[in-house]
Parts: C-alpha cells; sequence; structure tokens
C-alpha cells in the first residue's frame, strides 16, 4: 500500500543524449506510484455512488486492483510484484469488511508507511541504506557499492529524503483516519503517492550528486580500494561493519 522505489524490470525509455542518469531513470518509481493510487480512488466512488455502501466501496476498489494488476502483467512487470499490491488491497478491503468502517480501508495504508518509515530509518544506522540497495540491484552490482566508502554516505544521506517522506505520510494519515475522514484520505492519498514519490526521486537523487566528491565515475562505477595488506583493514571495509 505504500509506493516505494523499485527496480524498473521491464525496458527503459531511452534518455536523451548529454542527460546525466537519474534515479527516475534506474528505478521507474513514479509510474507504479501512479497505479497504486487508483484502487482507493475507486474505493471513495464506488462508496459515494453506492450511498456510503462499504460494500459497494469494497468491490469497486478490487475490481480496480484486479485491473490495474492486469495492466501491470501485460507490460511487464514482474508477476511478484503485480501480486503484492493486488493483495494489499484486497487485505485493506477484507479489513474494512470486518470492521465495518469505511476508513479502516486506509488502516494497511497507514501501518505500512510506519512500518516502511522504521525500516529505512534502521538501514541506515545499520550501514544498509535501503536506496543503496535498490539501486544496487538495479545495476546488478550486488553489494559492491558498499566497498566504496563515498557511495555508502551519499546513499545514507539519500535513503534520509525517503525516510521523510513515510514521516510525512504518517503526520497526514493518522489524523484522519482516526477522525473517520474518508475522502480526505483518499485525497492525501493522491497527493502523497506520485508527487511526493517525484519529489523524493530528485531530491534523493540531488542529495547523492552533492555528497559524491568531485571527479567521482558515478552510481555505475563504485571506487572500491584495493585489498590491504594483511592485518590491516581498509576504510570501504570497515564501512561495511
Amino acid at each position: 500500500m505504500t509506493a516505494m522505489p523499485e527496480p524498473d524490470q521491464t525496458t527503459a525509455a531511452p534518455r536523451p543524449a548529454g542527460r546525466p542518469e537519474s534515479l527516475a531513470d534506474l528505478l521507474g518509481g513514479r509510474r507504479g506510484a501512479v497505479d497504486a493510487t487508483l484502487p482507493p480512488v475507486a474505493f471513495a466512488l464506488g462508496w459515494l455512488f453506492t450511498g456510503r455502501s462499504l460494500l459497494g466501496g469494497v468491490a469497486a476498489a478490487v475490481v480496480a486492483g484486479t485491473a490495474v494488476a492486469g495492466w501491470r502483467l501485460r507490460r511487464g512487470d514482474r508477476p511478484r510484484s503485480v501480486l503484492v499490491g493486488l493483495l494489499a488491497v484486497c487485505v485493506a478491503a477484507l479489513v474494512a469488511l470486518r470492521t465495518g468502517r469505511a476508513s479502516d480501508f486506509f488502516l494497511i495504508q497507514v501501518l505500512s508507511n510506519a512500518a516502511s518509515a522504521l525500516a529505512w530509518a534502521v538501514s541506515i544506522v545499520v550501514r544498509w541504506p535501503l536506496l543503496g540497495v535498490l539501486v544496487g540491484v538495479a545495476l546488478g552490482q550486488r553489494g559492491r557499492w558498499r566497498r566504496d566508502p563515498a557511495l555508502l554516505r551519499a546513499y545514507a544521506r539519500g535513503s534520509w529524503v525517503w525516510a521523510g517522506t513515510y514521516v510525512l505520510r504518517l503526520a497526514v494519515f493518522v489524523p484522519l483516519y482516526f477522525g473517520g475522514q474518508v475522502l480526505a484520505l483518499v485525497a492525501a492519498r493522491v497527493a502523497l503517492t506520485w508527487p511526493l514519490v517525484a519529489a523524493a526521486l530528485a531530491l534523493s537523487w540531488l542529495v547523492i550528486r552533492r555528497s559524491l566528491p568531485a571527479g567521482h565515475p558515478g552510481l555505475r562505477h563504485p571506487v572500491t580500494e584495493p585489498n590491504p595488506p594483511a592485518g590491516k583493514t581498509s576504510r570501504g571495509e570497515r564501512a561495511e561493519r
């Protein structure tokens, strides 16, 4: 139910010559975030058009989620990612039906944003910043980027941007959820999904670029130190600890 950047497994559109490759090029996060807003919007419309019937809203959300899943499979997204998205919609619908409160359709979203904020913060503290993990997967680097102290530091700073997006969502969603503000929750979901993801992609990319020293070859080329003599530990190895 959250919008996290995910390495795009489909064929990326060619970027204009001379334009530096950005996080948006590598992760393709904005497109998936747009898809994520459709089931909540469908829920609100179904809920309103059926006289605030919870069943009507849930049915509309599940139909929209199924349609989005079919579209994502057709355009070549990974089946596991598609099924996780559809499962999130179904679980949200079941929670709302179980409690009988329309606002509980967004409970999974609130909880997942809290979990995501914690996960991003912990990843930075343990020196496995999630932004580096995601970009490393997209570039096929595995953990090689962690042996570059400059990249490790830059990814940690960029990851704080993403942790902040989840804290911001919580600051908006939690009061609306406890107030039972269904339509406001939908509006907040749309406003704080793809526009926020686009902003986070741009800002975290700017943070990374400014954090790397002059002359660094970039994300695709981690600068790893040569193996140290026996009994000595390099800065790259210390960064991994």
